[in-house]
């Protein structure tokens, strides 16, 4: 492993790569160095302002594809935020390469990343410090049932458009805890529509969410898929798990919902996301029109 330094911020890489350029665009504040997708993530102020860089072209210590994969994939992503634009999508504000990166500069948002997997070494040194998920399971009912209106906003933005949320999860969403703004972050592997499961249980995506076709090769990745995506994060949101229950989806690659007993919504309100979550697709909702009809009913009540 290489430790590269840029002022105060420090990058892991698996070999030395020379970031001192970024210098030129600002001062380096924040970073993410332990991706999957062989990118870094760079807070940068400048003038009073903050960016948020995406450098694609890196090869990082939890890389699962090539430098030159990784640039592939995020320059077809850059369209995706223009085409799926949305109120609480985050916004490109240009993109550019430099050397060997591929780069991508988007407005910066306020906020904790509801799986900040790159941080789980300073909770589990610090047991006084709670994850920003842990801070949100806490919040008010009223305010987590603002996140499942702009998720369904946002989902039905993604379907009307033709396409399929790929490897969404609570991973891609941040929240502001000081201003209750939600902010979806990381659509880099949505696809257009008809989607085809070709990579077998491989497919995108963390198991703790994943639907039972999301693990078959050749099955249809849709509408319905997304629905179930939807429904896990709900119970995320309004249940709880052990988490010898969490490794268990991981082991037999299930998402299970959790008890009545342990969700903190009502009965109806329960049954609407069990529905959301069938195994069998074909007993799931089959719009988000129609699961966010009796949601918000259920809700109301």
């Amino acid at each position: 492993m290489k430790i590269v330094k840029l002022d105060s911020i420090t990058l892991r890489l698996k070999e030395q790569q020379d970031f001192s350029w970024m210098k030129q665009y600002g001062k380096p504040f924040w970073c993410v160095d332990e991706t999957g997708s062989g990118c870094v993530c760079i807070g940068i102020e400048r003038e009073g302002k903050k960016y948020f860089y995406k450098i694609a072209g890196v090869n990082t210590i939890e890389a699962e594809v090539t430098p030159e994969e990784s640039i592939r994939v995020l320059k077809d992503a850059v369209s995706l935020y223009y085409e799926l634009e949305h109120p609480n999508l985050v916004k490109i504000v240009e993109q550019f390469t430099y050397g060997e990166f591929y780069v991508v500069v988007f407005e910066w948002a306020d906020g904790d990343c509801l799986f900040d997997h790159w941080n789980f070494q300073k909770y589990e040194k610090d047991k006084t410090l709670k994850t920003p998920k842990e801070k949100f399971r806490e919040l008010p009912v009223s305010k987590k049932l603002l996140m499942i209106d702009v998720l369904v906003s946002f989902l039905e933005n993604v379907n009307r458009k033709g396409y399929v949320a790929v490897d969404f999860y609570d991973g891609s969403i941040l929240y502001d805890f000081v201003t209750d703004r939600i902010t979806i972050c990381d659509i880099d592997l949505f696809q257009k529509a008809p989607v085809v499961n070709d990579k077998g249980a491989d497919w995108y995506g963390t198991k703790r969410l994943k639907a039972p076709e999301e693990y078959r090769k050749g099955s249809i990745i849709n509408e319905q898929t997304n629905i179930f995506t939807l429904g896990a994060l709900i119970f995320e949101f309004f249940g709880s798990y052990s988490a010898k229950e969490v490794e268990q989806r991981y082991i037999q690659n299930r998402f299970v919902p959790c008890s009545y007993e342990r969700w903190q919504l009502n009965d109806k309100s329960y049954h609407i996301a069990l529905k959301a979550v069938n195994a069998n697709r074909k007993e799931r909702y089959q719009t988000f029109e129609e699961f966010y009809k009796d949601w918000q009913k259920a809700n109301q009540e």
